[in-house]
């Protein structure tokens, strides 16, 4: 491999992910390195999955600032010979995938199980996810200056379903994706490790994605919060409590109270506050959520309005970014100490926040409200009924 890699004559330098082969690879990759400063590896203590194993090397080079990264098999059931046709479509899209399906034959030499296997996962990603690429596959380019770290760090997988997983969070995520056509013989070396046990593993994990997919479409897509200006964060304890609230695993609460809770929100809550906001304010409007939280039912007015998010976790602005990603700005901060200017906004909002203070802590924060607040400014307020 590393010699028909080298015989391209291309400017590239080649990275080895080893799984403490027993074969000696390892020994093989650095005796080669000794002679070739252009060749790399990550020696690991055993087998931690293939998808771990991309992570990793595609970490490394956005460590080592590469700005491209082409990750195949090393069996040469990847040809070498593909690669300057990856580089050739590397400007058609930020992420370029070598597709077994564009053409007939390409899988010509495989047995009738790999082909059954392949087959079946292609019109399963395809139906499920609605991805009409070959997802299944690891020969790909990445163009890394257009494609931010963390989306790769969504991924949970740590087998062969992170072909599939990565895919979908990078279209998810608004990757151009772009495909050309690729044959693929027969291994030359070695056997497929594709048993029944990772097949099961990889459909569970298919099904697990399509049922995120309808309920917690949000968990797919990744959010850099890049905060400005701050508040005065001087109430610490409820900042703590608060990050370790939105922090936590939001999978693992009990699905029933989940879905009510997202029942009240989205069909409730989001309805009114859509009413009084556009009764109230025109659009275009400067306004202030504060105590923000999800900002699931800001969906709507946020892009409408001008919605500056304001709460005192960071981990809610995340999460608010994902369902707001056109949101207008994001601040963290807490509402006694609102970082704006007197009489600067049009309105202020808050959801079912202030009722967790008391009488004198509720005075300063309506106070505070009429600070930023214009002349004509409004405060709507969603109070629970049974304070």
């Amino acid at each position: 491999m590393y010699g028909q890699i080298k015989a391209l004559d291309l400017d590239l330098d080649i990275l080895f992910c080893d799984d403490n082969s027993p074969d000696g690879t390892g020994r093989i990759i650095d005796e080669i390195m000794a002679s070739d400063h252009r060749v790399f590896v990550i020696h690991r203590e055993g087998k931690l999955g293939i998808g771990t194993a991309h992570v990793r090397g595609i970490d490394w080079a956005y460590k080592e600032g590469y700005q491209q990264i082409i990750t195949m098999d090393c069996d040469f059931s990847h040809s070498p010979s593909y690669i300057r046709k990856f580089m050739e479509f590397s400007g058609d899209g930020d992420v370029v995938v070598g597709s077994r399906y564009m053409e007939d034959g390409s899988l010509k030499g495989w047995n009738i199980y790999r082909k059954i296997m392949t087959h079946t996962g292609h019109y399963m990603t395809k139906g499920l996810l609605k991805m009409p690429y070959d997802a299944t596959g690891a020969f790909r380019l990445y163009n890394l200056d257009k494609i931010p770290q963390g989306v790769f760090h969504l991924s949970r997988s740590q087998g062969y379903s992170f072909f599939f997983e990565s895919l979908y969070l990078l279209m998810l995520n608004g990757v151009a994706i772009k495909e050309f056509p690729i044959s693929l013989p027969a291994r030359t070396y070695g056997h497929s490790k594709m048993d029944l046990k990772s097949v099961y593993g990889s459909f569970s994990y298919l099904m697990a994605i399509y049922g995120m997919t309808l309920f917690k479409r949000h968990e797919f897509i990744y959010a850099d919060v890049s905060l400005k200006e701050q508040g005065r964060l001087n109430v610490l304890q409820m900042e703590e409590e608060w990050d370790a609230y939105w922090k936590k695993d939001r999978r693992s609460i009990n699905i029933f109270y989940d879905a009510i809770a997202r029942f009240y929100r989205l069909c409730i809550i989001k309805g009114a506050l859509n009413h009084f906001i556009r009764k109230y304010f025109p659009p275009t409007s400067f306004l202030v959520h504060a105590g923000c939280g999800s900002g699931q039912v800001d969906v709507d007015i946020s892009k409408e309005y001008k919605v500056c998010a304001l709460d005192i976790s960071t981990f809610a602005l995340k999460i608010y970014k994902k369902y707001n990603p056109w949101a207008y700005d994001l601040r963290r901060a807490d509402i006694f100490h609102l970082p704006f200017k007197d009489k600067e906004v049009d309105g202020v909002y808050n959801l079912g926040v202030m009722e967790h203070f008391t009488e004198k802590e509720i005075q300063q924060i309506l106070a505070e409200f009429r600070r930023v607040l214009k002349p004509l400014g409004k405060a709507i307020i969603f109070w629970p009924p049974d304070f």
